[in-house]
């Protein structure tokens, strides 16, 4: 009997040891692929940081001067970072403020040429605040982001520094979301309170169709599960943050790949939004995304009838795509719309003239 079961043994002992052959060959395998494709990625991107030719090089992007800076306590509890630059030409207090609101895993740096622009022309006072979870603003005590949740932030900050006045505000990509569920929430406020409004590379919701840049198969593969990516960073968001460390080349290409239109952007300009997007944690990263995926504020945009509206996007936006600033457009067809060519999702940095072009004359307008 023994010797039955020590022959019984032997194929299944074999099985195993050929699948464990086969795993380790397969580990291996990956290993190599991996070490190769991190070896070409670092190659692609020392050729593209050394590139002639780039226009920002040298420009040191970071914080900028401000005349006052304080911190907002949202209804949820989250500490706002928010800052204000007042208007240097006298006799113009008449003039609105310009709130900007930034979007998904960014933070008031977006705006980092706009700022300089207008505080040059010295005409409007400025605010700028770091959304939650993002930049030098805190997290969520609890629960999940949600773009809701994100309008009452915004009516926080205005209840704060701007309690009386003329507003435009401007918003890119969740930024503009964000303005969508402020309107929704406050109507009242668009024209007494607000009297212009700009949307920068944002959607009223077709993120379904689009999934945040993700391509079709594999965002409609992994929609079901966007709803539980917050618990697995809350387990493991620490290791995930040290991976995307590790692999900062290939999230530098892919911050170029799917954040720029140009074929060859200025290097310098995609490091400086790679460093904002590596700023924000992955446990907000994939909070947010679930708001991201169900957002459809296309009945809000009923409040923005009436108010000049402006809507810029880039012609090669992957994240959000033409299609939809022209949705937009549909539901307020006296909005502006301004196609920026060549231009990706960043297009208030990418292709800074262009947007100042259109953004300072639209602000004149309504002023």
């Amino acid at each position: 009997m023994s010797h039955a079961k020590s022959s019984g043994r032997r194929p299944v002992a074999r099985r195993r040891a050929k699948q464990v052959g086969i795993v380790g060959a397969a580990i291996g395998l990956a290993a190599a692929g991996l070490a190769t494709a991190f070896a070409v990625e670092r190659a692609l991107v020392r050729k593209s940081l050394n590139a002639p030719g780039d226009p920002h090089a040298g420009e040191e992007f970071g914080d900028q001067p401000f005349d006052r800076e304080l911190t907002v306590t949202a209804a949820d509890g989250t500490d706002l970072h928010v800052e204000i630059v007042e208007p240097r030409v006298t006799g113009d207090g008449d003039r609105p403020t310009v709130v900007f609101v930034h979007g998904f895993a960014l933070d008031m740096g977006t705006f980092y040429f706009q700022r300089r622009a207008l505080t040059e022309l010295g005409e409007h006072r400025l605010v700028f605040y770091d959304q939650p979870g993002h930049g030098r603003s805190s997290r969520l005590h609890s629960g999940n982001y949600d773009i809701a949740a994100l309008g009452k932030s915004l009516a926080a900050v205005l209840d704060e520094v701007v309690p009386e006045g003329r507003i435009v505000l401007v918003g890119h990509s969740m930024g503009g979301m964000t303005i969508m569920a402020f309107a929704e929430q406050y109507p009242e406020w668009f024209g007494e309170r607000v009297v212009g409004v700009v949307l920068m590379s944002t959607s009223a919701g077709l993120i379904d169709k689009s999934k945040i840049g993700v391509p079709t198969l594999v965002a409609r593969a992994s929609a079901p599960f966007f709803p539980i990516w917050g618990g697995a960073a809350r387990l493991g968001g620490g290791v995930i943050d040290r991976a995307r460390v590790a692999t900062g080349d290939l999230a530098w290409l892919l911050t170029r790949r799917y954040g720029f239109g140009d074929a060859r952007p200025s290097a310098s300009l995609v490091t400086f939004v790679e460093q904002m997007n590596s700023k924000t944690s992955v446990e907000t990263l994939t909070k947010y995304l679930h708001t991201l995926y169900s957002h459809n504020r296309f009945p809000a945009l009923s409040a923005l009838r009436g108010v000049p509206v402006l809507v810029l996007v880039g012609t090669k936006d992957y994240l959000t795509p033409v299609t939809h600033s022209e949705e937009i457009l549909r539901h307020l067809p006296e909005a502006t719309l301004v196609k920026i060519d060549n231009s990706g999702h960043v297009v208030m940095l990418e292709k800074a003239d262009e947007v100042n072009a259109a953004l300072i004359p639209f602000l004149e307008k309504v002023s």
